[in-house]
């Protein structure tokens, strides 16, 4: 029998390019991943918080603060033939105290869905507990970026195991120049690198970071950091750039203006792998505990770096076995140990690089993809059997 074409048809429900946004960005890798399979029919239903213009990818968009619009999109997606929508999730992307606006529209929505979790909090608010329940509830499939948070999900949550499902964030996968030849191509050959990328805001703990390469230069006066992006624009929009302007400053005071760089702009994916890989190694200073996602982080490991992190969430589980090191919150001090440890034993670090490499080509998108298309259709499967409404076009065989 001819199978049809397409066997599902799917669709985002997220921020997306030209928004600038971490999820946004996660997003857009996954949808152009998912184009390049012939059995996919793919779109996104963006959520704008501007005057945002939008390539062919959007099906639609609506407003992130207008509640009414949460409704008329479930109606719309309803009235279309999306089988499965799939939510990226996070707290902050959706209208109304902790992004309640949203269970507006799944309480409509009468498609599977499968939710992508970016954050899981160990000790939400209640709010937010009320918010991500409901979501498990009503979602067909969840996908959880950490092993560690499936615990989470059951025992906070009270998510049903059989519904969930552990899948990496995703890496870019670009052919580049070794370290040593793009060290030499940005006129670096003589430096030790360390970085950190990603939109600014104070929850980054640069400045601590700033401080631990004080101290660091003392010892390996080579040292330069790369401090890669530019200011999170919802935090300019409410702060303007006091946060980076201070962290300018600290390094005019601490006379680090050889040894601290700032990229400030927003880097596209390319760029960012080109850092990374002439980076020595990647640190993330970060100050929330219960992060339990980071982009960064995932670019950094999915590309083989050492990483020097303050142990939250999700990076106590990404350096684990070997992959890095952490260090203390809010404490440059231990930060700049780790740093010097590092730069002082280039076989442990190497054997680190090493240990996570083998992690990181596991995240390559071309892996990540596979997952979330087994997952879709395993989604559609069980919502058939829990007594869904079959669309015109299923043909759930596909995905085994």
């Amino acid at each position: 029998m001819k199978l049809p074409k397409p066997f599902l048809n799917i669709a985002f429900l997220s921020t997306y390019p030209p928004r600038e946004c971490g999820i946004a960005t996660f997003t857009q890798d996954l949808v152009l991943e998912m184009k390049k399979k012939r059995y996919l029919k793919t779109c996104v239903i963006a959520v704008s918080d501007g005057d945002q213009h939008y390539g062919s990818d959007v099906l639609f968009d609506f407003p992130q603060q207008d509640r009414k619009s949460y409704t008329a999109a479930a109606e719309r997606i309803n009235r279309s033939d999306i089988q499965i929508l799939i939510i990226e999730h996070e707290y902050g992307i959706y209208g109304g105290d902790s992004g309640e606006y949203l269970l507006d529209l799944i309480d409509r929505v009468k498609k599977p869905i499968v939710t992508t979790l970016h954050t899981v909090l160990p000790s939400p608010t209640e709010k937010q507990r009320t918010i991500l329940k409901e979501l498990c509830q009503k979602s067909t499939k969840i996908v959880t970026m950490t092993s560690s948070s499936r615990k989470v999900l059951q025992e906070v949550y009270g998510a049903d195991p059989a519904k969930i499902e552990m899948i990496h964030h995703g890496v870019p996968d670009f052919k580049l120049p070794d370290r040593d030849a793009l060290k030499g191509k940005f006129g670096l050959a003589d430096r030790t690198i360390v970085s950190t990328f990603g939109l600014i805001s104070p929850g980054k703990g640069l400045e601590y970071g700033i401080e631990a390469i004080g101290q660091v230069v003392k010892k390996h006066p080579g040292v330069l950091y790369l401090i890669l992006g530019q200011t999170h624009p919802v935090v300019r929009k409410q702060r303007g750039e006091i946060y980076r302007s201070s962290l300018e400053k600290m390094v005019k005071e601490l006379k680090l203006t050889d040894n601290v760089r700032f990229v400030n702009r927003y880097l596209t994916k390319e760029e960012i792998v080109w850092y990374l890989t002439l980076s020595d190694i990647y640190m993330t200073p970060y100050l929330d505990k219960d992060q339990a996602v980071s982009g960064t982080l995932a670019y950094a490991a999915g590309y083989g770096r050492v990483i020097v992190s303050t142990p939250y969430f999700y990076a106590r589980e990404m350096l684990a076995d070997g992959r890095g090191l952490l260090a203390d919150f809010e404490d440059a001090n231990s930060l700049a140990e780790r740093i010097n440890f590092l730069i002082e034993h280039p076989e442990e670090k190497a054997a680190m690089e090493q240990k996570t490499l083998l992690l990181g080509k596991t995240m390559r998108w071309g892996n990540v993809a596979d997952r979330y298309v087994k997952t879709f259709f395993h989604a559609a499967n069980d919502f058939l059997s829990r007594g869904g409404v079959k669309n015109e076009g299923y043909n759930v065989q596909a995905a085994e």
